[in-house]
């Protein structure tokens, strides 16, 4: 039985949040009793998954492009409406890009990468961030990798992406330390997730290798992370990261 974190009257907000990680992080903030507001691109996939989750109320959708800045700032307000604040913000949205060398790798697919996994995140904790400020409390939660402390051959523009998001981590965390409010990032190893659909066989074996625990991440595992590190008892450590790599990760 999982453990149980208080989260009720909390508001939420998991980007990406219609499959994989985001999906297990938006039911078990659920579970804790937070009303979560799921952002993804896929319109219809969200869609589904609301349909799916059954969670009446309690969970609502919006399909937002996190590198529109724009789009994320309407939603941001739209969905402080809604919900009548936000506390927590998972930012999970992120795509792997293609597995070459740099030397190969496409301009157009480094930025694209870059968009999605870094800018994503900037543009969540900017334009969420201000009403954590004006109400004195919140939670974030930025979803790096252990690429990006490591550097996985083959996938530059992911890994660089998910170093800025933990420097990024590290920087909002000290900027907000002096309120109740804790900025922290995770970075996990890989999952069995649709992600596996844009890497190589060889990339993925690849990664496998390098987890002492012999097998890949499970979202669970993530959620349960990241469910803490939301709730109202994180309330010392901010601008830190946490390993969630099975052993991968020295440091």
């Amino acid at each position: 039985m999982a453990n149980r974190y208080d989260l009720a009257g909390k508001r939420a907000v998991v980007t990406g949040g219609a499959q994989g990680i985001g999906l297990a992080i938006v039911k078990r903030l659920l579970e804790s009793g937070a009303k979560v507001a799921i952002w993804d691109q896929d319109g219809p996939l969200l869609e589904r998954t609301l349909g799916e989750l059954g969670a009446g109320d309690q969970a609502i959708g919006k399909a937002v492009d996190v590198t529109d800045a724009a789009a994320v700032e309407k939603a941001a307000a739209e969905t402080a409406e809604s919900l009548g604040g936000i506390d927590i913000l998972v930012n999970n949205a992120g795509i792997s890009g293609p597995n070459t060398s740099v030397i190969d790798y496409p301009i157009e697919e480094w930025r694209r990468v870059v968009s999605i996994d870094l800018d994503g995140v900037f543009h969540g904790c900017k334009y969420v961030a201000p009403f954590m400020v004006q109400q004195g409390y919140g939670r974030i939660v930025n979803v790096a990798s252990i690429a990006g402390k490591e550097g996985n051959p083959n996938a530059a523009a992911y890994s660089a992406a998910k170093a800025g998001v933990i420097a990024l981590t590290k920087s909002l965390g000290k900027e907000l330390a002096g309120q109740d409010i804790a900025v922290n990032c995770i970075t996990p190893a890989v999952a069995k997730t649709a992600i596996f659909d844009q890497m190589t066989e060889e990339h993925i074996n690849y990664m496998l290798s390098k987890i002492p625990r012999g097998r890949f991440l499970k979202v669970d595992e993530v959620a349960a992370m990241v469910t803490w590190l939301v709730s109202a008892e994180n309330s010392f450590t901010t601008g830190a990261v946490f390993d969630v790599s099975g052993g991968r990760a020295t440091y």
